[in-house]
């Protein structure tokens, strides 16, 4: 199911963002350009389209939460910023073999550092709580606690340019 989710998220913000790998493939981060994180009613439907393809995810317990879900991505997105224009960190991931290596902060720092030279923040939200540490080491800070209903805590995290 989160292969799909990203598989549909990158396809919502290939055309308005940044897409930085590494040369194996081990490590991304999917970046939307300020001012193009948002996305519409019809993108929103096309997601969720995405992840109900499969069968598996059709069975009446998951189709029954995803009303859930749906209330939960959109109370999130309503408490993203949409002043001072900044980059969204949308996704990042590493393979797990490959963690530990730096190659998440690799994938992180070219826009990162253009943010630093262009004066311009950068935003995310994590609903893991260990990665706040290492968000914390980027730069970022949390900013809001989002408690989803009947789901995970998600944290809204800040980078001003240094």
């Amino acid at each position: 199911m989160l292969e799909r989710f990203h598989g549909a998220r990158l396809r919502q913000l290939l055309d308005r963002g940044e897409v930085w790998t590494t040369d194996e493939l081990a490590s991304a981060a999917l970046w939307a350009q300020p001012g193009e994180w948002k996305t519409t009613a019809r993108e929103d439907l096309e997601l969720a389209s995405a992840l109900f393809q499969r069968r598996s995810l059709a069975r009446p317990s998951v189709l029954m939460r995803s009303p859930m879900v749906g209330i939960g991505l959109t109370s999130v997105e309503r408490k993203h910023p949409a002043q001072p224009q900044h980059w969204y960190l949308a996704v990042v991931g590493t393979d797990p073999a490959a963690q530990g290596r730096g190659l998440g902060s690799k994938v992180l720092s070219p826009i990162l550092e253009q943010c630093d030279r262009d004066g311009v923040a950068a935003y995310l939200e994590s609903s893991k709580e260990t990665n706040l540490d290492y968000y914390a080491r980027h730069g970022f800070r949390v900013t809001q606690e989002h408690r989803l209903p009947r789901g995970p805590t998600v944290w809204a995290m800040w980078r001003d340019p240094a």
